[in-house]
């Protein structure tokens, strides 16, 4: 049972430092921070595959238990990482939405450039009409 009840410790604090680290995600996302953003998220993945061995422990050392949820330590420790893990996506869905609108603010910073480069390039046709397109074949000495 001291097994089950270490690793469960180690899964909360391993879920505990993931949310601290989404929290940072966020915080490099906002400040557009690509380098540090891009040490952070391998960080991410280092976490989250020890999270992954982590659970595969867990799940073999919980059926050898025998009732192993009738103790109220594990009880209380399911409890405080089911609400980490809730917490933990939470989190990541506030990261996800971040990063939608920074790709739609870069979207329509895009646009507008190209819609500003089309206007330095427009002549007018014969009969007045805008034309988009060089202004003429170019000069030659």
């Amino acid at each position: 049972m001291n097994d089950l009840i270490s690793l469960l410790e180690t899964q909360k604090e391993q879920l505990d430092s993931l949310a601290g680290m989404l929290e940072s995600e966020l915080h490099l996302i906002s400040t557009r921070d690509a380098e540090a953003l891009t040490r952070v998220l391998q960080d991410k993945t280092d976490l989250l595959d020890k999270i992954s061995v982590t659970d595969q422990t867990l799940k073999t050392t919980f059926e050898r238990q025998n009732d192993p949820m009738s103790n109220d330590d594990v009880a209380g420790l399911f409890e405080q990482i089911n609400h980490s893990l809730a917490q933990c996506k939470f989190r990541t869905e506030i990261n996800q939405k971040a990063v939608e609108q920074g790709q739609l603010r870069l979207e329509h910073l895009r646009s507008l450039l190209l819609e500003s480069r089309a206007k330095e390039t427009m002549t007018y046709d014969k009969s007045g009409k805008p034309k988009g397109g060089t202004a003429g074949k170019g000069i030659s000495a």
